[in-house]
């Protein structure tokens, strides 16, 4: 079985070096004569996964039938802008799968209400139903590759390994309750954790329910740096410990620790990347551990168009706005749209600062109404570019004309941000 955990924290790993060792593993595995290629969408463009899956497609396209479908979980299917930008004009269109969480899934088991109570501490007392799309139980693929990116996520803890079949590649079921175990159970103490309740139903399922299916992971640790990423390691199995590598990994390149809570914080959202509040709002997740008692952040974001991913999720969200922990699971019991979309009202309580530090969107594709609506302050994005001048800064700390210190963070999707006295 190939396993490779392979990393350079000084220099990072080349283009060539990364072509040499995707090349070493293929060759493990010929003759193959079909693959299933499971990338990340656009909202993960610094993952290097984008090339990695034109490398793959290159050195087997000429022997080998092979099918690539992003995992894109609740996100709205890649536009062909999208596609070209994260995976070139190499690999043709017709080669692409869509993901649809709703109606392409299948069930293959659920994890025990009572493992998933236990795990919990009594916080989740229901099984979970383990729906996946149902190409990752065709048995005409040979191997299904899973790509992406190790780094701090919300609901998981680390995004990736299994998290990109069971969310990335799940159904609404598996989705929702997944997602509610976490916001329930507290983000704060899951993000940047590998050991967590929801990481316990991943690793539960991969033990119990998908051995049988042909996986191997191929997982990044990047940063980016202008327009490109650093490609610090590359970690390829099919066992957790790879991940757990990983990990390590990313933890060192991915987490900045400050010396203190910050008042301000502003966050540059790129327009290719973030359409919605539903992603945007990894602004608030990255940086919720960061910012003191009373502070601000403020989120320029100039692809900004929507609130969910989706119109039934956008119009939840617009219904009842980010309103805080307390009000939502309050709201919760007594809703029904919200009962029945787990992963909306898990996005809702992510999505708040529960009055601890007040949240502006600045934005130009969304109204100053729609904006309160949902419970965040206005700014104009001509009124941002004038005062934060995003184009011009790097990550760190800055001051305003009017002599105002501010922390200043590129992409809040490669990051976390943590004050010291916030993380035990």
């Amino acid at each position: 079985m190939v396993e490779i955990c392979w990393s350079n924290r000084e220099k990072g790993i080349k283009e060539k070096e990364l072509i040499e060792i995707i090349a070493a593993v293929i060759e493990e595995y010929r003759p193959l004569k079909k693959i299933l290629l499971l990338p990340p969408d656009i909202t993960r463009r610094y993952s290097l996964a984008g090339s990695i899956t034109s490398i793959l497609y290159e050195l087997l396209r000429n022997t080998c039938e092979i099918d690539i479908m992003p995992a894109l979980g609740t996100h709205m299917p890649m536009t062909k802008e999208e596609r070209l930008l994260m995976f070139s004009s190499i690999i043709p269109e017709e080669r692409f799968i869509v993901h649809n969480w709703r109606e392409d899934v299948v069930n293959i088991g659920e994890v025990p209400r009572n493992f998933v109570k236990s795990v919990s501490d009594g916080i989740f007392d229901e099984p979970i139903e383990v729906d996946i799309n149902k190409r990752l139980l065709d048995r005409s693929y040979d191997l299904i590759i899973s790509i992406g990116q190790v780094v701090p996520h919300e609901v998981s803890g680390m995004a990736n390994y299994t998290k990109n079949i069971l969310v990335g590649c799940g159904g609404k079921k598996t989705i929702d309750k997944t997602h509610i175990l976490g916001a329930f159970y507290g983000m704060e103490k899951i993000l940047g954790r590998i050991d967590n309740p929801v990481r316990k139903v991943f690793d539960y399922a991969e033990e119990n329910l998908l051995s049988e299916i042909p996986l191997l992971y191929i997982l990044t640790v990047t940063t980016q740096i202008g327009n490109s990423s650093n490609l610090w390691g590359i970690f390829i199995g099919r066992e957790r410990k790879v991940f757990e590598e990983a990990v390590k990994l990313s933890l060192e390149k991915n987490v900045t620790f400050l010396d203190r809570s910050i008042d301000k914080i502003v966050v540059y959202l790129e327009e290719q990347e973030f359409k919605s509040t539903w992603l945007g709002n990894k602004a608030i997740y990255r940086t919720k551990l960061a910012i003191k008692e009373g502070g601000e952040l403020i989120i320029i974001a100039p692809g900004v168009r929507q609130f969910g991913e989706d119109r039934g999720n956008d119009a939840i969200i617009r219904k009842y706005g980010y309103v805080g922990r307390e009000k939502i699971i309050e709201l919760f019991k007594e809703n029904r749209d919200l009962q029945e979309n787990q992963s909306v009202t898990a996005h809702l309580i992510h999505g708040s600062s529960d009055g601890r530090f007040t949240i502006t969107y600045a934005v130009s594709k969304l109204s100053r109404e729609e904006i309160e609506n949902v419970n965040y302050k206005y700014m104009s994005l001509e009124e941002a570019y004038k005062r934060y001048k995003p184009e011009k800064l790097e990550e760190g700390f800055h001051t305003t004309e009017d002599g105002k210190e501010f922390y200043f963070i590129k992409n809040p999707a490669l990051g976390l941000w943590i004050s010291k006295e916030n993380f035990e």
